[in-house]
């Protein structure tokens, strides 16, 4: 389903030839580590230190379309990294200066870059640290920024509720896996096996949004549609199965999607953590795409993208492995009578 268009040319010709309100860059799973090349679980190559080249790469792509767009309205006004910023082999005691060095990097951008948590970062760091390092606005994982009128971007926290990311013996670690061991036989927790369907998303490595969260999601969506701004949800963690495999969805998808859907105003969920990404349309219009990873970039190549926001929808400006994507808004929707 993903729409594949061989250059920014093709994509912008979707457009009717119509300069964007605005646009912002995206990045995901960079996974940095100072460390040798390796592969996945399943075996796939991962490129831990070209990662961080994959990244420099965007950074200057971004700052360049800046450049030749100066006007407002014309440039790259932000970038969202998707989370995972540094990967879960990278050695303990090189954790905090290999999420400086992907910092480091996202300063260079000219205007301010938005930032999740990942299961990989928090292999790394405590949520606390985290938090500050990547100098989350609201001081928690999970907040929302207008970067432009009428427009709402929301990021939320997927390991809100998880088995990851909290000190040995937290509540929330301990109701996260009783959660676990009621969905999930298998002794590792990280596998599937056995599991069918969407309920393959019931592993470790994958998180929710908490009960307290929810309720911040429902407030920011429901002032969101009463000031008749389009709304955009950003999560590490996909929230639609047309959009990634089921083992890399979020535990509570469903339940977030309701919320999403009940107020009409969300254009798009945008996500990482399944690297080979996704794209697909709900049945109320919402479109879903997943991004490639910049870790599985091999030397040369890149993942990386600048979404060009228009009145009646989004297109993904994909470089390298990351394919372009057109998301018009249906003539139907709630949403495309709010622009």
């Amino acid at each position: 389903m993903l729409v594949q268009l061989p250059n920014a040319v093709a994509v912008r010709a979707t457009a009717a030839g119509k300069e964007p309100l605005f646009s912002f860059g995206v990045i995901a799973d960079v996974q940095y580590a100072d460390i040798p090349d390796g592969r996945s679980f399943l075996g796939v190559p991962r490129y831990y230190r070209h990662s961080l080249t994959v990244l420099q790469r965007a950074v200057r792509s971004w700052n360049a379309h800046n450049h030749k767009h100066p006007v407002a309205g014309g440039g790259v006004r932000f970038c969202v990294n998707f989370g995972d910023i540094v990967d879960g082999f990278c050695p303990k005691d090189r954790s905090l200066a290999a999420v400086q060095a992907v910092v480091a990097e996202f300063d260079r951008f000219h205007g301010p870059a938005y930032h999740m948590l990942g299961n990989h970062c928090l292999y790394n760091l405590p949520r606390s640290k985290l938090v500050s390092l990547l100098r989350m606005p609201s001081g928690r994982a999970y907040y929302d920024f207008s970067p432009f009128p009428g427009y709402r971007f929301v990021v939320l926290d997927a390991y809100d509720f998880s088995a990851v990311g909290w000190p040995r013996g937290h509540p929330v670690a301990a109701a996260a896996r009783r959660f676990l061991d009621e969905r999930n036989p298998n002794a590792d927790k990280n596998s599937p096996s056995g599991l069918a369907g969407v309920d393959r998303r019931f592993v470790m490595f994958n998180g929710a949004v908490g009960e307290v969260q929810l309720r911040w999601l429902d407030g920011v969506l429901r002032g969101a549609a009463r000031r008749r701004e389009a709304a955009v949800v950003c999560s590490h963690l996909p929230l639609h199965p047309g959009a990634a495999s089921p083992s890399g969805l979020m535990w509570n998808y469903e339940e977030v999607m309701r919320v999403v859907h009940r107020h009409g105003c969300v254009a798009a969920c945008l996500a990482g953590h399944d690297h080979r990404g996704g794209y697909g349309v709900d049945a109320r219009g919402v479109h879903h795409r997943t991004l490639e990873a910049a870790l599985e970039c091999p030397p040369g190549t890149d993942a990386f993208g600048r979404v060009d926001v228009y009145p009646d929808g989004l297109t993904l400006v994909g470089t390298g492995r990351m394919g372009s994507t057109d998301m018009r808004l249906q003539l139907h929707s709630p949403v495309a009578e709010l622009s």
